[in-house]
């Protein structure tokens, strides 16, 4: 861990700034600069004193609010996750039907992943990192365990109806609606060169919402025995 890991010292910064701050709005201020540096230079290149320069705080304040560089880093991934999660709680899946909800949820996937690259960004960091943050934190390991019960309620409506597969797991279909919403926004520099394709153009957007409901609605429909 490089020194800016430890946590900071009365002798080594600045004084805190001597104006009354709300403490709340303070540590938001934090986390929004603090995802930005991670997600544009990774935990080992994002700077801590880069951070408190940009939101006129000192680093002594920030490892007051979050301990360490890690625990920043953990706290941002935390909350990135959170974010998603709680738009997911906010479609109203419930009063769709079983086939409506699924292409509802896949459609937000995608568009949820466009627009937060910082998102996509902030995982494929972790992802260096093996995961081994995730695996510090139960609270972030809990807070998806929503979507996944979100998708389980839907294919059991769906199977109570007699139109998704009886051996459809949650955890799957939620990995293939991740993975084309992931990979659009994760590989677009390198896929829009090789094959000259603009990966944030909103028709190319369009068709692939409707491309990924389909295919994951393809794999859930029950099919008439043949023979």
């Amino acid at each position: 861990m490089d020194h800016e890991g430890a946590r900071g010292t009365p002798d080594d910064d600045a004084p805190i700034a001597a104006r009354p701050r709300d403490a709340d709005r303070t540590r938001q201020e934090i986390l929004a600069v603090a995802r930005e540096e991670f997600a544009e230079h990774g935990l080992s290149g994002a700077r801590v004193d880069a951070i408190a320069a940009r939101t006129q705080t000192s680093k002594r304040m920030i490892y007051y609010y979050f301990g360490s560089k890690d625990g920043l880093y953990l706290e941002v991934l935390g909350q990135a996750y959170a974010g998603i999660r709680a738009l997911e709680r906010q479609l109203d899946l419930q009063s769709l039907s079983p086939s409506d909800a699924i292409r509802r949820m896949a459609e937000f996937t995608v568009d949820y992943h466009d627009a937060h690259p910082d998102f996509v960004r902030l995982v494929s960091i972790e992802n260096i990192h093996h995961g081994r943050y995730i695996a510090q934190s139960e609270i972030i390991r809990n807070l998806n365990s929503t979507v996944i019960a979100m998708l389980g309620d839907i294919l059991e409506r769906g199977r109570a109806e007699g139109l998704f597969r009886a051996d459809a797991d949650p955890v799957d279909v939620h990995m293939l609606m991740s993975s084309l919403s992931f990979y659009r926004v994760s590989n677009r520099h390198t896929f829009g060169r090789l094959f000259d394709r603009d990966l944030t153009g909103e028709a190319l957007k369009q068709r692939h919402k409707q491309m990924l409901a389909d295919a994951v609605l393809g794999f859930l429909t029950t099919r008439t025995p043949t023979g």
